[in-house]
């Protein structure tokens, strides 16, 4: 039977991976579009155009990427962004298909969950069978940035407004998970959910 994806949505501090590691407790496989995009970095054909494109600056004294020096160049330009897009996005699609062979068999594996932060922007969504929005207060997300990320408000805000607004988000979802502190009751949202998404033919 077809493993379901299942792709998390929500605002930048909302929890999103939090919510994909739970759902890994149950089992389901999570792919982290993030740790492929740190892999994508040390691919040399990747770094050859990167460096192409923006010279040595954008690299640390040890030959990795600086991925602030990148940020700083895409987030002011859209352009640059949509060139960045398009030579890391199929690399980490690449990725995320040959894990999701390999495991396809696995009967321990119920579901695939996509952890990926522009799953709505990128138009991967549609590949979803269901999509589950992570809803957070906004102080609550604000000073989870400002504690994990070093972000402030305006870093937050800078970031957000290249996504796709929290309502759009909420409103192409399947499922609703409300992210408040209480850890316990998360988890039993997410094992609700994703009962009901099994409990469904795909």
């Amino acid at each position: 039977m077809h493993k379901p994806i299942i792709g998390i949505l929500g605002g930048v501090g909302s929890g999103k991976s939090f919510v994909a590691r739970l759902f890994g407790e149950l089992g389901c496989l999570v792919i982290d579009s993030d740790e492929q995009v740190r892999l994508a970095y040390q691919d040399p054909a990747v770094l050859a155009e990167l460096r192409n494109w923006w010279g040595g600056d954008i690299f640390l004294p040890d030959g990795s990427v600086n991925r602030k020096a990148i940020a700083g160049i895409v987030f002011n330009d859209p352009v640059q962004r949509d060139k960045l897009e398009k030579l890391i996005h199929p690399w980490v699609a690449k990725a995320r298909d040959v894990q999701m062979q390999r495991a396809k068999d696995d009967l321990s594996i119920p579901a695939f969950i996509w952890d990926t932060p522009l799953l709505l922007e990128s138009g991967w969504y549609r590949k979803c069978d269901a999509l589950v929005f992570v809803d957070t207060p906004f102080t609550t997300r604000l000073d989870r940035v400002k504690q994990t990320r070093c972000f402030d408000e305006s870093d937050r805000h800078h970031r957000e407004k290249n996504q796709s607004p929290l309502d759009k988000k909420q409103e192409i979802a399947d499922y609703v998970v409300v992210n408040t502190a209480d850890a316990d009751d998360l988890r039993r949202q997410v094992r609700e959910i994703l009962s009901r998404i099994l409990a469904k033919s795909f």
